[in-house]
């Protein structure tokens, strides 16, 4: 039969096929392939259509994009002695795909892992009061001790973020006596300088008053005239002291006893 004849033809086109499909990979912009020759690394190849020889040669993909990690939440015991639990976020990514796969072992895992001894580092060294205040500070030092420490396996870590700092309730409502207690302080303080600067303000218009003596005229005909605006039924009058002794001194004789009246 025809069909018969055709027989010893179509297992080895068979055979091709299927070693075309084996030895082809198609690899996407954001991928690269480790390409190993009989177990020895060979080239780092991609992207695009790239030819494998089964059985001989073997590829490992590697993607190359920024990868978004959250770290497990860490209790860290800060440096004056305040327990807390901390979780962060990690952006790291690929940049020597050879390295990434020949000098360690799954290295998602093996930067998971790094990044919590860091964080539990890093954050120990530090106050609780730094931790809640200078974030940015101990972000950017713990991404570049990560950065140095997985330099070695080809990953580039852009950015560590802190995410959440929990706290226990004692240690909050400590925090929020310690915050009332330097609000008070700075309204004192403030207070202060506020009676300070106006003593210094009373000081000098006493001296100019002082003098000049028709400033204190003034100020009192311009009293009088505030006094006046008001609607009281009781006026007082302030004199000059320098008044007062003018009059007593002349119901006073020479000899300092009082004079008799007319």
């Amino acid at each position: 039969m025809y069909y018969e004849s055709l027989l010893p033809y179509l297992l080895p086109v068979a055979l091709i096929i299927l070693l075309l499909a084996a030895s082809i990979r198609i690899l996407t912009e954001y991928q690269r392939g480790v390409v190993f020759f009989l177990g020895r690394f060979q080239a780092v190849k991609g992207p695009g259509l790239v030819i494998i020889i089964p059985a001989i040669q073997q590829m490992v993909r590697v993607d190359l994009r920024v990868v978004t990690m959250d770290v497990p939440a860490q209790d860290v015991i800060t440096r004056d002695n305040v327990t807390v639990r901390v979780n962060a976020v990690i952006y790291f990514k690929v940049v020597e795909p050879d390295k990434a796969i020949i000098q360690v072992e799954q290295f998602q895992l093996a930067t998971s892992q790094l990044a919590q001894t860091t964080l539990r580092s890093v954050l120990g060294q530090h106050e609780l009061d730094e931790l809640l205040a200078a974030r940015d500070r101990l972000n950017a030092d713990i991404q570049q001790i990560l950065d140095a420490q997985t330099d070695a396996w080809g990953i580039k870590v852009t950015n560590v973020e802190i995410k959440h700092v929990d706290i226990n309730e004692n240690m909050i409502r400590a925090i929020a006596r310690q915050a009332e207690a330097e609000r008070g302080r700075r309204a004192k303080v403030i207070h202060a300088d506020g009676e300070l600067q106006a003593s210094e303000r009373l000081r000098d218009a006493a001296r100019v008053l002082a003098e000049q003596p028709q400033a204190l005229q003034l100020r009192y005909l311009q009293t009088l005239a505030d006094m006046s605006n008001e609607r009281a039924t009781t006026v007082v009058f302030p004199l000059p002291m320098e008044w007062l002794q003018g009059l007593a001194s002349k119901t006073r004789d020479p000899g300092g006893n009082p004079g008799q009246g007319a």
